[in-house]
């Protein structure tokens, strides 16, 4: 079938792209879910939710190295014909084995960052853009001068957060903010 990979910076629609593509095919009577980390409780535990509210139901499986397993499994035991994953970032690099398995049988989508706040590449949602059949890159607006955003500035009391900072926090917009490559401040 498909993986397809939806990407950008936060505040870029990713989540709400993912919930329309497997809602069309839920609405096409094909058994679609989506999944999410389980320490993602940003919106609560059981639904993604994107920053402007549209909410859809999820399963919810570890961010450690079983959580991948979790979504084989239950893709098998629900008869999945439709897997999505969102905040495939925060996921270790075992879940782009697992999709890219998944794929040859089920339609896979999965958005993640494409940056972490540093400006670096996330691994797993890179490795799994490598592998995927359709790459959606999406941009936001830079919150400091208004022009296409890319990057994913972390904040902390109003100054780039400091380059040994935690690589995952979950957070919105009080701690992050999309920016443009000239107004990005990469960390000290």
């Amino acid at each position: 079938m498909t993986l397809e990979v939806i990407m950008g910076p936060m505040f870029s629609g990713k989540t709400s792209e993912l919930i329309r593509l497997v809602e069309r095919d839920v609405i096409a009577k094909r058994r679609g879910a989506i999944f999410k980390v389980a320490f993602d409780e940003r919106y609560g535990t059981k639904e993604v939710v994107t920053h402007n509210g549209l909410r859809y139901d999820a399963y919810t499986v570890s961010g450690s190295p079983g959580g991948p397993s979790a979504i084989e499994r239950v893709t098998a035991s629900e008869r999945l014909d439709v897997v999505g994953v969102d905040e495939v970032n925060f996921f270790p690099l075992g879940v782009v084995k697992v999709l890219d398995r998944l794929a040859e049988g089920k339609r896979v989508v999965a958005c993640g960052l494409n940056l972490d706040f540093r400006a670096e590449p996330f691994k797993t949602t890179m490795q799994l853009a490598a592998r995927a059949d359709r790459v959606t890159y999406l941009s936001a607006i830079c919150t400091a001068c208004g022009q296409e955003a890319t990057r994913t500035q972390r904040v902390v009391a109003g100054r780039p957060a400091p380059w040994d900072s935690p690589l995952l926090v979950v957070g919105g917009k009080e701690l992050y903010e999309p920016r443009c490559r000239r107004c990005y401040q990469r960390p000290g």
